[in-house]
């Protein structure tokens, strides 16, 4: 329960505005701190690790606080909003000194995680997000994003899948959703961060879409194609309402609204988005995601621009030769790949710089290095422009998008000195010769002492006395004589003050001088100021073009970066047409060739995958051989393929993939009461009802969850439904330690067996890493087990049993229901200091009456509708069998 304050004038005011913002924590200003207080000064002390105290607050109430002077700002808030926390600013809105009542104050920033423009927040080659979610009934909904850093507004509307996806494409800060949805959101989507509720109106159509055409100056939003997209307009329109909730009003670097065209880019679900590791390592403490290896940028916009290509293949062929002619020149032209990354350095980041302006948030170093920006733009134009290589056309017509802004760039460099200060008030901002008031104020303020020491000798010599001329806060600048010399002070003197021995005098030009001298500082600052916010006006009038430039730079970047990273790493250019064929020759996972220790190297492999050849490849082999790896590199190459970028391969020929599905690894949703089992059920069950003829599928280990006989006879069903398939053949990559799927190859056409080969010599095991026709008839678990470290007896015993199981031909599909007989071990087989004292290794007795009951009685248990409570009963029924005397 909150605390009631005491309600001094001070704290009147602070609970007016923090009422309007109750579930932020308002940084209130006082004098040169930012003050926190109650709930607000303790999680501030918390998150900040700043002290926390108590003061009287009236009639002997005490109240936490919590603060930080106001010139920390800069360090503390990044803070608050990476812990999650939304934060209100409230600043002074008037001078102190020229107000005896209170000091009116107000909320002059609302910063949230989504809502961020600060550098000290923001991560250079990241898009930072909001996002607004609008989920009617009926299964559609739509989903609008928005980066305030740089003007970038997207929506998009489909099914909850293709909406989970986006969230975990575009990963946004922040999620705006109806405060009645909010259950069904965390129940229905798996992207997990921080949502904000917000109240059904902030969705309502009509409003949103008169919000929208304002801020898009446009009659209609027919031009846009959302004019019949209602849910669009609702989640679109929220994002403004929000800003305008936040007082972020400055907004005219938003020019657009762009639709994702799911039509235009290949699919990859949430789960396989997330497998693949495309940017983000699974442990990233431990490896690198396929971003880090191919990200060799050098503008921040062009790394963000990188996250989404890789988040986006495409399917467009023409865009992707488009990209692969330019990756190719520069691959080709190293001399003009060099010279453009060293023009892009010293671009900076245009696109944000460009939001800065239109917001008037722009510093003078800001604008200064954005002059210097578009110079280096201008170089990347010639550069492009003088190439001598032939096949360099589209990288001229892309060059051919970039405006220098000469104009611009003159304006700016006449207007600020060399080297501005980051912040007015700091220094110099305005050049010399652009202001003459201004220059007579700075060499008044320069050389004020020259022109006292001027005024002081002229006056005693025509005084014939001495004098001195000095300044106090009572009297300002005064004339002081000694007593004895008074006689002959001018009578134009009019004396201020008499002293033991001397009097103080003041004068009409002394006073002028003063009015001037004291006032400089202050003028000096209001005029620069001034003349300053002119200059980011007169810069505003080029946001749109400065944002193509922003835009074009980030692609030549990206397609600079993409050439690099295949010069370095040994990359090819793959075919990529309308076949329906994946052939790729010595292939290479991009991620785990770069993570090898020193003196290894990658093993590659080939693969062919063809809708007429071999459609399913079942691919066995021993964990720790390199199925996975395998299964993941051909995904990474063909995505790889389809942003344009070459790939790790020595030739590659890829039939264009519409979307990309996996079911790889072990999960589980206890939060839903889902089981491991049943998660991968969903997800495989997702797969076979999205593909197509030109998907790609990825199936590892699938039917690991269950009993030995459920999941070879699912995993068996599921390769006849994809070869049976009516819809289409989609090309499917298989692996399993399910070795009775091996006689699948003699039973359908387009099946064939592969195995990842490995030896065991001398008892040791060898993995070569290398995909061989055929399946294998071993999984070597067993050994695998050995060189993971357990204990002797268990390896020892488990070779028994499977030299057991084989003699009865337990691995042959046709011997599935034959009576499991294995004999029970004399004993242990180990001594206490080499593994578990006095084991005896068998469960499997069940000549034994007791035993077999149980066996029964387990048999006859349903464990998928088992709840924990039946599960404890059953458990101690058997021990009660057990330890009952027979």
């Amino acid at each position: 329960m909150a605390k009631k304050i005491v309600e001094t004038p001070l704290m009147k005011q602070y609970m007016e505005i923090k009422a309007k913002h109750p579930d932020a924590i308002l940084l209130f200003r006082v004098g040169d701190f930012y003050e926190t207080f109650s709930e607000d000064a303790i999680a501030a002390a918390e998150i900040l690790g700043i002290t926390l105290t108590r003061r009287a607050n009236g009639s002997a109430m005490h109240i936490e606080l919590a603060g930080f002077p106001h010139h920390a700002l800069d360090t503390y808030l990044p803070k608050l909003v990476r812990a999650g926390r939304r934060v209100a600013i409230c600043d002074q809105l008037e001078d102190p000194k020229l107000t005896k009542k209170l000091v009116k104050r107000g909320i002059t920033e609302l910063v949230t995680p989504g809502v961020v423009t600060g550098d000290n927040v923001l991560h250079n080659k990241e898009n930072n997000y909001l996002a607004a979610l609008y989920l009617p009934e009926g299964g559609q909904g739509s989903l609008a994003l928005l980066d305030i850093s740089t003007g970038e507004f997207l929506v998009s509307e489909g099914t909850i899948e293709h909406l989970d996806k986006l969230l975990s494409s575009y990963q946004p800060k922040e999620v705006l959703v109806e405060r009645k949805a909010r259950a069904a959101f965390d129940r229905t989507f798996a992207w997990r961060g921080f949502v904000f509720e917000v109240e059904d109106w902030t969705f309502a159509v009509e409003n949103n879409r008169q919000k929208l055409q304002n801020q898009l100056g446009v009659k209609s939003l027919k031009g846009l194609g959302l004019e019949q997209k209602p849910l669009s307009i609702a989640s679109a329109g929220a994002i403004l309402n929000y800003l305008e909730l936040t007082s972020h009003n400055e907004l005219s670097h938003i020019t657009t609204l762009r639709s994702i065209d799911r039509l235009g880019m290949m699919r990859l679900d949430s789960f396989t988005f997330r497998s693949l590791e495309i940017l983000q390592s699974m442990s990233p403490e431990a490896g690198h995601s396929l971003l880090d290896v191919v990200d060799a940028t050098a503008t921040p916009m062009g790394g963000r621009l990188l996250r989404r290509w890789l988040s986006f293949p495409l399917i467009d062929l023409e865009e992707i030769h488009r990209r692969q002619r330019i990756v190719g020149t520069l691959v080709r032209d190293s001399e003009l790949r060099r010279s453009l990354g060293e023009c892009f350095a010293g671009i900076g980041d245009l696109e944000r710089v460009t939001s800065k302006v239109a917001m008037g948030r722009i510093s003078p170093r800001e604008a200064r290095a954005l002059a210097q920006a578009l110079r280096a733009v201008g170089e990347v134009a010639q550069l492009a422009q003088s190439s001598p290589e032939e096949s360099c056309q589209e990288l001229r017509q892309l060059a051919e998008h970039l405006e220098l802004c000469e104009a611009l760039v003159e304006d700016i460099e006449q207007s600020l000195t060399e080297e501005p200060p980051a912040a007015l008030g700091r220094g110099a901002v305005i050049a010399s010769g652009i202001n003459s008031e201004l220059d007579e104020l700075r060499d008044l303020s320069a050389h004020g002492k020259d022109y006292l020491v001027q005024l002081q000798d002229r006056e005693s010599k025509q005084a014939g006395i001495p004098l001195k001329i000095a300044f106090n806060n009572v009297f300002g600048y005064y004339v002081e004589v000694r007593s004895t010399h008074t006689k002959d002070v001018p009578e134009s003197w009019t004396r201020k003050q008499t002293l033991v021995g001397a009097e103080r005098y003041i004068f009409p030009e002394l006073k002028e001088y003063e009015e001037k001298i004291l006032g400089a500082e202050e003028r000096i600052a209001v005029l620069e100021g001034r003349l300053y916010q002119e200059l980011v006006l007169r810069i505003a009038r080029y946001i749109q073009p400065l944002q193509r430039n922003a835009r074009t730079i980030a692609q030549l970047d990206c397609l600079t970066s993409l050439a690099l990273t295949a010069e370095t790493n040994r990359y090819v250019c793959p075919v990529v047409d309308e076949g329906r064929v994946i052939d790729i020759k010595a292939g290479r996972h991009p991620v785990i060739e770069r993570q090898l220790p020193f003196g290894e190297s990658y093993v590659p492999n080939d693969v062919r995958l063809g809708s007429d050849d071999t459609q399913i490849m079942v691919i066995t082999g021993p964990n720790m051989s390199g199925k996975s790896a395998l299964l993941r590199q051909t995904a990474l190459i063909t995505l790889l393929a389809q942003i344009g970028s070459f790939v790790p391969a020595e030739a590659a020929h890829i039939g264009l993939i519409d979307g990309i599905f996996t079911r790889v690894g072990a999960s589980d949703n206890i939060s839903r009461g889902e089981s491991t089992f049943m998660v991968e059920m969903q997800e495989a069950a997702s797969i076979l009802n999205s593909l197509s003829d030109r998907s790609l599928i990825l199936f590892d280990e699938l039917g690991r969850g269950t009993s030995t006989y459920d999941g070879i006879s699912i995993a068996w069903a599921i390769i006849e439904y994809l070869h049976d398939n009516p819809f289409g053949r989609p090309k499917t990559l298989f692996a399993t330690h399910y070795h009775e799927l091996n006689d699948l190859e003699s039973r359908l056409e387009r099946v064939k067996n592969y195995n990842v080969s490995a030896r065991e010599v001398e008892g040791k095991m060898l993995f070569l890493r290398k995909l061989i026709a055929g399946g294998s008839e071993h999984s070597f678990g067993i050994q695998v087990a050995r060189l993971g470290g357990m204990p002797q007896c268990i390896t020892q015993r488990a070779t028994e049993i499977l030299e057991q199981l084989e003699q009865a031909h337990l691995h042959e599909v046709t011997g599935l229901g034959s009576e499991i007989k294995i004999t029970r071990a004399s004993k242990p087989t180990s001594t206490p200091s080499e593994g578990v004292q006095g084991v005896q290794m068998s469960f499997f007795q069940l000549d034994d009456p007791v035993l077999s009951d149980i066996r029964e009685r387990l048999l006859q248990v349903d464990i998928n509708s088992l709840t924990p409570l039946e599960a404890l009963n059953k458990l101690s029924e058997i021990q009660r069998l057990l330890t009952t005397p027979q």
